[in-house]
């Protein structure tokens, strides 16, 4: 049992430290040839941040454990909110006014729907995740064909580009994308072994495995990068971390294990955290728009989220 939990630890050390190194390389190389910060941004950066998900919904789906790329996408959804923007909020209220920010709301809203009516079913096809990925391919699209026309005026896009790593050489940008295709996959697989593991010693299923600890660690970078944002004064780009990686989750974790492996989910488990993850998009969506007055997540909004996912971990 030890020795999976130190899997567990490894795994997502690893994979978290060869996500960014990644990101942070092809980045920096595709800014030196030129691509524009802004579409560097909205794509490698933004797929960057779910590659964590990402993989281990590939290596778990490879090795037959699609369950565990299901309850990681989940999960991961719900620890992003409940428990990212909960802590990021305690420490400073967020205030949300971002034109971009508040069309990828709505946006999130539907892929969220759009993802359970697929799921509803107890079975996660092949041809409900090539829907998935499709979609994932169309929202790049459009969010930056959006961004192109509203670059100028918009807090986040000004952040995010930012952000970019602009001081890297070719050659250096080249050695940390080697290390990231190679350590991602292996990172991934020696997580996932360690969680299916802690499943069989335990007797619970992969899918609660990937629902929590999985999950948990997978969301650490999101939390990470949100906190040292709003440090920064960066609010908009906190929330924009947890809005890209919530639709990247359920786009591209569950679209990859659905056509690596189909899999048949439990309903019942899929209709509790699947609705505990909607209720969660609602809640985040109003505070998002301030219907009653500033969009802003307060200190006690904060609290509240946190003891949320406190309280969710204590029940499984």
């Amino acid at each position: 049992m030890l020795l999976n939990f130190a899997l567990i630890f490894i795994g997502i050390a690893l994979l978290v430290w060869s996500a960014d190194r990644f990101t942070d390389g092809a980045s920096a190389f595709a800014r030196n040839l030129g691509v524009s910060p802004l579409i560097v941004g909205l794509t490698i950066v933004a797929i960057g941040s779910s590659a964590p998900e990402i993989f281990v919904s590939v290596s778990a789906s490879l090795s037959g454990s699609s369950g565990l790329a299901v309850g990681n996408a989940i999960g991961s959804n719900i620890a992003n909110i409940a428990l990212v923007l909960g802590v990021t909020a305690l420490i400073v209220p967020l205030q949300i006014e971002s034109n971009v920010l508040r069309r990828e709301f709505p946006v999130m809203f539907l892929v969220t729907f759009l993802a359970g009516f697929l799921l509803w079913d107890g079975y996660l096809s092949f041809i409900d995740g090539a829907v998935l990925i499709f979609c994932m391919f169309l929202y790049l699209f459009w969010m930056v064909h959006t961004a192109i026309k509203n670059h100028s005026n918009d807090r986040m896009l000004v952040e995010l580009v930012g952000e970019l790593p602009d001081d890297m050489t070719n050659k250096r940008a080249a050695l940390w994308i080697v290390v990231g295709l190679i350590l991602l996959p292996l990172s991934s697989q020696i997580l996932v072994n360690g969680a299916t593991g802690i499943a069989m010693h335990f007797g619970v299923s992969e899918f609660v495995i990937g629902l929590t600890i999985v999950a948990l660690g997978t969301s650490l970078p999101e939390l990470a990068a949100s906190v040292a944002s709003v440090l920064k004064g960066e609010h908009e780009l906190a929330i924009g971390n947890v809005i890209g990686s919530n639709i990247f989750n359920l786009l591209a974790v569950l679209g990859v294990a659905g056509v690596i492996t189909p899999v048949a989910i439990d309903i019942d488990n899929i209709v509790r955290e699947y609705s505990l993850m909607v209720f969660l998009t609602v809640v985040m969506f109003f505070m998002a728009y301030g219907f009653r007055g500033p969009a802003r997540i307060s200190r006690i909004e904060g609290g509240i989220l946190t003891i949320i996912y406190a309280v969710f971990l204590f029940n499984q």
